[in-house]
């Protein structure tokens, strides 16, 4: 699947022939991403990323998470995606980072836009939920941008690279045509 959000940002489903590019940016920034992501650490080879996609193409599809590579004028800058779905309730959390070269450019806020609209409109999805660790503020302000609803604190939500717990910040988004 690809969409197209604008000139300059497209979306493409992740495939195997993207474990390359994606394993390179994270060894090259792999002190700045592993603050935030506490899989960076276990990534240690490109056979690591392609297992990861591998992952996600042998899960069921109805319950598969939709990751793609955010491509910035055809050059590899980020992935995101619509995770942990869950079609009974109709709601999906959305996950994302992005290289350090592609951040303050908008990608993320518009890829999740057009996210919101593919989950809403072709997914009859009705609950997305962003988490985001207290002190990452550069995450954490995108979905206030949007106007997601901050709800609460998840104590201890997750576990980051270093051994420390950190409480995540909850953000919903809720389809109000439904």
């Amino acid at each position: 699947m690809i969409l197209k959000i604008n000139e300059h940002i497209e979306l493409k489903s992740i495939q195997l022939r993207d474990a390359p590019e994606i394993f390179n940016v994270i060894d090259s920034e792999r002190e700045t991403l592993r603050r935030w992501l506490p899989f960076i650490d276990a990534t240690l080879t490109v056979a690591d990323t392609e297992q990861y996609i591998q992952s996600i193409e042998s899960s069921p599809l109805s319950s598969r998470d939709l990751v793609f590579v955010i491509r910035y004028q055809g050059v590899f800058a980020g992935l995101i995606g619509l995770k942990n779905r869950d079609l009974n309730n109709k709601r999906a959390e959305i996950g994302y980072w992005l290289s350090k070269v592609f951040q303050k450019k908008g990608l993320v806020t518009d890829s999740i836009k057009a996210l919101i609209r593919l989950a809403f409109e072709k997914m009859d999805i009705h609950r997305i939920q962003i988490k985001c660790a207290v002190n990452n503020i550069q995450s954490k302000n995108i979905p206030r941008r949007l106007n997601f609803i901050l709800e609460g604190i998840e104590r201890d939500g997750e576990l980051l690279a270093d051994g420390i717990y950190t409480d995540l910040e909850v953000y919903s988004f809720l389809n109000k045509k439904r």
